[in-house]
């Protein structure tokens, strides 16, 4: 089964088993930093950190910042942007999320691909650095600006240490 779903992909074949397991691990990392602020461009694999422009002055968070952080706790390498990101694992249709699986939105019709990335909850919920001014939380994932959901550990091989 794994080559046949995932031979497009480079890396090693993950078993659902350990997918669901890393999903876990990227969820719990980003739920403890609920509360951090949102910083523009902060964070990533090593935690908060001071972001550029507009969150120079902010030690936090943007959206793929904490999408980073969560995965590089699980071992996984996720890439640094919402772009990079969308391309590091397998589209899952979104009936099919689990928690910890990247929810991906496309809120800028006029810039192809996503703006935004948040790690689902449930399916109901999920885990984000929404915006400058607000703390990483817990909001609805039920958005009309939904793109898809990737599971970033599916096929990948590469550990961020």
């Amino acid at each position: 089964m794994c080559a046949i779903v995932f031979a497009l992909m480079s890396g090693t074949c993950a078993s659902p088993a350990a997918a669901a397991a890393s999903g876990g691990i990227a969820l719990r990392a980003a739920l403890e930093m609920i509360g951090v602020p949102y910083s523009w461009g902060g964070g990533g694999v090593h935690g908060p950190g001071y972001g550029i422009g507009r969150g120079a002055r902010t030690k936090g968070f943007d959206c793929s910042g904490l999408a980073e952080y969560a995965y590089a706790r699980a071992g996984i390498s996720i890439g640094t942007t919402t772009t990079e990101q969308w391309r590091s694992g397998v589209r899952v249709p979104e009936e099919l999320l689990e928690p910890g699986d990247l929810v991906f939105f496309d809120s800028d019709a006029k810039r192809p691909g996503p703006e935004h990335v948040g790690l689902a909850l449930d399916a109901g919920q999920m885990v984000h650095a929404p915006y400058t001014g607000a703390l990483v939380r817990v909001d609805p994932l039920d958005r009309p600006d939904l793109l898809g959901v990737v599971r970033p550990d599916m096929g990948r091989g590469d550990v961020a240490r």
